[in-house]
C-alpha cells in the first residue's frame, strides 16, 4: 500500500521552475506542505500565491551553507518538521569541453549540483533524525549511466551525487533515513538552453517532461518506510 503523505512537510530546491516546480506542486497535490527554494524568488513567490497556506519559500543559493540553514530554520519555524528533501537544483555552461571549460565553470558546477546538495543532505539530518524518519531525493542525470556530451564538470559532479546519495543512506539508515537517485534522461527544461548547440524541436517533442520526473519522485515518496528505492534510471521511451 502507498504511504500517505497527508500532513507531511518537503524542501524541493530549485523549484523555481522544471522538474523542481512540478514535484513541488506533485507533492502538495498529495497532501504536503511545501517549503519551495531557489535563487530566482519571483518564481517562488508566484507559487505561493497560487497555493498559500501549503507553500512557503525560501530564496536561498546553495552555494552558500548560511543560506541553506537559513531554509532549513524557515522551514521548522514554520511547520516544526521536515520529511523529505528533493534536491532538484543543477545547472550547466555553453563552454563545457575540456577545451573550453575554465577553472571558473568547473568549481560553478561543482557547487551547484554537488557541494549544494552535501549543504542541504547535512542541513536536514538531525531533523530528520529527530523524528526517526527521513526521505532525500537526489535528481541527476542519465549521463552517469551513459556517458554523452554534456561535459565533463556536470557528468563528474552528477556521479558525485550518487557517492553523496548512497553513502549518506548507509550512514544514516539506522535513524530511518532514506536516500533515493533519479537519472532522468533527455527532459524538457530550462536547463537545455545552456546547450551550446539548441535541441531541435522534434527531438524535444520526445523527451520527459517535468511532471514525469515528479511523478517518479511521488511514487519513492509514497512508499512504506520499509521499502527504498536506491536508484530509478527514467528514459524517454522514443529516445
Amino acid at each position: 500500500m502507498s504511504e500517505n503523505l497527508q500532513g507531511q512537510v518537503a524542501i524541493v530546491v530549485g523549484a523555481s521552475s522544471g522538474m523542481g516546480q512540478a514535484t513541488a506542486l506533485a507533492l502538495v497535490a498529495a497532501g504536503v506542505r511545501v517549503m519551495v527554494a531557489g535563487r530566482r524568488a519571483e518564481n517562488l513567490k508566484r507559487l505561493v500565491e497560487q497555493h498559500p497556506g501549503t507553500i512557503q519559500c525560501c530564496p536561498t543559493d546553495v552555494k552558500s551553507r548560511a543560506q541553506v540553514d537559513r531554509l532549513v530554520a524557515t522551514t521548522l519555524a514554520a511547520w516544526q518538521q521536515i520529511d523529505l528533501l528533493v534536491y532538484a537544483t543543477g545547472t550547466n555552461l555553453p563552454q563545457r569541453s575540456l577545451t573550453q571549460l575554465s577553472i571558473g565553470g568547473w568549481d560553478e558546477l561543482l557547487a551547484t549540483n554537488l557541494t549544494g546538495a552535501f549543504h542541504c543532505t547535512q542541513a536536514v539530518l538531525p531533523a530528520m533524525r529527530q523524528r526517526g524518519s527521513g526521505l532525500i531525493v537526489y535528481l541527476s542525470t542519465g549521463a552517469v549511466q551513459r556517458a554523452d556530451a554534456s561535459g565533463v564538470a556536470y557528468q563528474a559532479s552528477k556521479h558525485g551525487l550518487t557517492g553523496l546519495a548512497h553513502g549518506t543512506r548507509v550512514e544514516e539508515r539506522e535513524h530511518g533515513i532514506r536516500t533515493s537517485v533519479i537519472f532522468p534522461g533527455l527532459c524538457d527544461t530550462e536547463i537545455l538552453q545552456k546547450r551550446p548547440v539548441p535541441t531541435p524541436r522534434d527531438v524535444l517533442d520526445q523527451a520527459l517532461q517535468p511532471e514525469d520526473v515528479a511523478a517518479a519522485v511521488l511514487f519513492i515518496a509514497q512508499l512504506p518506510q520499509r521499502a527504498v528505492v536506491p536508484e530509478m534510471q527514467l528514459l524517454p521511451s522514443q529516445l
